[in-house]
């Protein structure tokens, strides 16, 4: 049995690259949010000088469409804005872009109960305040109207349906 371990062992090393090397790696990844990537700073840009304006026809996908466009970022013209991120696992940044499907969001605020649902909706990732705590910005809403606004979602407050989160990328 212990020539069998030790043979396991020889073999396992020819094929497998030692952890010391692994850990390299991994020491040289930011891992740490903080580095927002440049396309995503364009866009918040964009959004910041439409700040309580429309954007196109008012249209809450016309606000990403329109940066999008702007920074010359690819994207399939409909509802994939670009590179497609798990918040569970990688940084999301301001200038990220969310699509809900279906969703419902309860939560409690001021001693009020509220309830909100996006059944087709884009927002744009405005300020990360926590990990699945964001600041977001949009329009055709019921806040701010077909202007573009602020407003806070928590991940863990939606009940109901889906949403993607996307990175721009450049064409």
């Amino acid at each position: 049995m212990k020539s069998l371990i030790l043979l396991s062992s020889l073999i396992g090393g020819l094929f497998f690259t030692p952890i010391e090397n692994y850990s390299v790696k991994v020491s040289r990844l930011d891992l740490s949010c903080e580095n927002t990537p440049e396309l995503n700073k364009k866009v918040i840009e964009f959004v910041d000088s439409k700040m309580k304006k429309r954007v196109g026809r008012g249209e809450c996908w016309d606000l990403a469409a329109e940066a999008l466009k702007l920074i010359n970022a690819k994207w399939n013209g409909k509802y994939k804005y670009g590179k497609e991120v798990f918040y569970q696992s990688e940084c999301i940044f301001p200038g990220d872009i969310i699509q809900f499907e279906g969703v419902t969001v309860k939560y409690m605020k001021d001693g009020f109960f509220y309830k909100e649902k996006m059944a087709h909706h884009t927002a744009i990732i405005h300020e990360v305040k926590d990990k699945g705590h964001f600041n977001l910005a949009h329009q055709n809403t019921r806040f701010s109207g077909r202007k573009v606004g602020l407003s806070t979602l928590e991940l863990k407050n939606i009940t109901k349906g889906k949403f993607k989160i996307y990175r721009p990328i450049k064409k």
